[in-house]
């Protein structure tokens, strides 16, 4: 969903929403467990993000749902490819991946498997990981304008 505000235009990403945008505008999303990757191209004039909810999906039953990591990453690379991209020759942001029940879940958790998969994935397209913010217990509340800054990150603290 994206909506001008003072001027910019905004785009709020929810678990499973991919988007690409030009430099100035801005990506929202809030991040318990899962992940969101950014990609920008090194003069930081496009932006693409997604909000990865689980690694994988089961034996490749919903291969095309954005809300698993592969898919997600596809429809990233696909939208780039329009603009002139390619995965490597991106810088990659990942922020994310908490473990919101942290005394139910140790190690292992959902938040870590995420991070995890999306290292994994990262390396094996070539993308560089420039900035991480991942893990501990809260939510983040992410705002990033395509530009040279980094994203910001808010914690929010769980209930």
């Amino acid at each position: 969903m994206s909506r001008l505000v003072a001027g910019v235009m905004v785009t709020v990403l929810h678990p499973g929403d991919v988007a690409c945008v030009l430099r100035g505008n801005r990506l929202e999303t809030l991040l318990g467990s899962c992940v969101a990757i950014l990609l920008t191209d090194p003069r930081r004039s496009l932006g693409a993000m997604c909000h990865v909810v689980h690694a994988r999906s089961r034996a490749g039953s919903h291969k095309d749902d954005t809300v698993y990591g592969d898919a997600a990453l596809g429809a990233m690379a696909r939208l780039l490819c329009q603009r002139g991209l390619t995965l490597r020759l991106c810088d990659a942001m990942l922020l994310g991946g908490g473990n919101m029940f942290p005394n139910q879940h140790g190690q292992g958790h959902v938040g870590e498997r995420n991070v995890a998969w999306a290292l994994g994935a990262l390396a094996r397209e070539g993308v560089q990981v420039r900035h991480q913010d991942v893990g501990g217990n809260s939510y983040r509340r992410v705002r990033w304008t395509v530009g040279d800054a980094l994203p910001d990150v808010a914690a929010v603290p769980v209930a």
